[in-house]
């Protein structure tokens, strides 16, 4: 009998949640097979079997908390799929005895009546009754059978079974209603853990960091003329739409190199400078919010950003991000206008200094240098930093360096 327990996840990940079992009792596995899927603080890890052999055992249940080193399974390379209610080889004797005492004749049936009181004290029962008394709970002492000898049977066992299950529901609607808070019906969910993780550490983060926000607006004109003219070329080039995020993944590369110290981050009492660019793209998902990060966004073309950002979105809603697309990003973009939004205060991702909120995209009346006005698709924009190491005076002039470059992306382009 071998046991699978929690491995070891991430340096900086100890506890986890059964989240799915992707196999059950009585499946056989071979060495290296998937068995379950663990939600931890950040992604979805499948753990997978040391052993080939049978599930005999589920030990945790989906939605149970484990940690590093937990026994979650039990898996015997002795025993055959579809066993794995028995309990190991004594299972599978019993089983057998059952099959054995079927089929013989009534002069055997006293022998065979000693035999089991020898095996289960004052009671008599079959095998298959007294494995069923094990998967359900029941004291055998407590069953009343139906045969004349006194033998208890498994439909004995599971007329017990619903009577004491009756009982406790006759007790239950006897119990008084406990008052709540609520005079109205509610419903109680329990968080899963990467919201519990997401709702602590973005409530450290307004603690610890002095946030402050700047906004800006910006004409999209340029943009979206660009993209119209060589949407189609850029499809057959690259095999990828050309779309807004590589626009804005370019122009925040190219902001941070003016104003580092938003690429920045601090550690006890020294600023740590990052001379790299990495940039996280947020990414909303039915579990909550992730951010994969594009490596090295600096040293890709537009093609390579877009292609990017869709593998790791594309992850993100199938549950398959790793450790390691979330880890070590310099700076964060987060696209609220996705779902409508036309203004907000993104949170800081710590330990970064800055994120870019981007939002909904707009026709506005906008006033020209020509003192003309036209309707003009406008977006609001917002940056939100760490007043700790970036002053207000950055935080204006790296958004409006933002600005400058989205307002003229044929140079964005070429330079990227």
């Amino acid at each position: 009998m071998n046991e699978i327990k929690v491995p070891e996840l991430a340096e900086s990940i100890t506890e986890g949640t059964i989240a799915e079992w992707l196999v059950k009792q009585g499946d056989k596995v071979e060495k290296g097979d998937p068995v379950v899927e663990l939600e931890t603080d950040k992604v979805n890890v499948e753990v997978n079997s040391e052993y080939s052999g049978v599930i005999t055992e589920i030990i945790q249940v989906e939605g149970d908390d484990v940690e590093v080193g937990d026994i979650i399974a039990k898996i015997d390379e002795n025993v055959e799929a579809g066993n794995a209610n028995t309990e190991s080889a004594q299972g599978q004797a019993d089983a057998k005895e059952e099959k054995q005492t079927e089929a013989s004749p009534k002069q055997d049936m006293e022998e065979e009546v000693r035999e089991e009181t020898q095996t289960s004290g004052d009671v008599i029962a079959s095998p298959a009754a007294r494995k069923r008394a094990r998967e359900l709970g029941i004291d055998l002492s407590k069953v009343s059978p139906r045969d004349p000898l006194g033998r208890i049977r498994p439909e004995d066992v599971e007329d017990a079974a619903k009577g004491t299950a009756k009982s406790s529901k006759q007790k239950e609607e006897k119990k008084p209603v406990e008052k709540t808070e609520f005079d109205k019906p509610v419903e109680r969910v329990k968080m899963s853990r990467r919201r519990q993780t997401i709702a602590k550490r973005l409530v450290e983060v307004q603690q610890e960091a002095a946030m402050l926000t700047t906004f800006n607006e910006v004409d999209l004109t340029n943009v979206m003329k660009l993209r119209s003219e060589r949407k189609e070329k850029f499809i057959e080039k690259h095999g990828v739409k050309l779309g807004f995020m590589s626009f804005f993944t370019k122009a925040v590369v190219g902001a941070l190199k003016d104003f580092p110290l938003l690429n920045a981050e601090i550690q006890g009492n020294e600023i740590v400078m990052k001379k790299f660019y990495d940039i996280g793209i947020a990414v909303s998902t039915e579990d909550g919010l992730v951010v994969p990060v594009v490596r090295d966004a600096d040293r890709l073309d537009f093609a390579g950003v877009e292609k990017e950002i869709g593998n790791l979105g594309k992850k993100a809603r199938d549950k398959k991000l790793e450790m390691s697309d979330l880890q070590g990003g310099s700076f964060t973009i987060t696209n609220g206008g996705t779902f409508g939004s036309m203004l907000s205060t993104p949170i800081l991702n710590a330990p970064q200094v800055g994120i870019l909120g981007m939002h909904n995209i707009q026709k506005r009346a906008v006033v020209m240098p020509d003192d003309s006005i036209e309707v003009r698709p406008m977006m609001y924009l917002a940056l939100s930093y760490d007043h700790r190491i970036v002053d207000g005076k950055e935080a204006v002039q790296f958004l409006v360096r933002v600005k400058q470059l989205l307002e003229d992306p044929y140079d964005l382009l070429l330079e990227g």
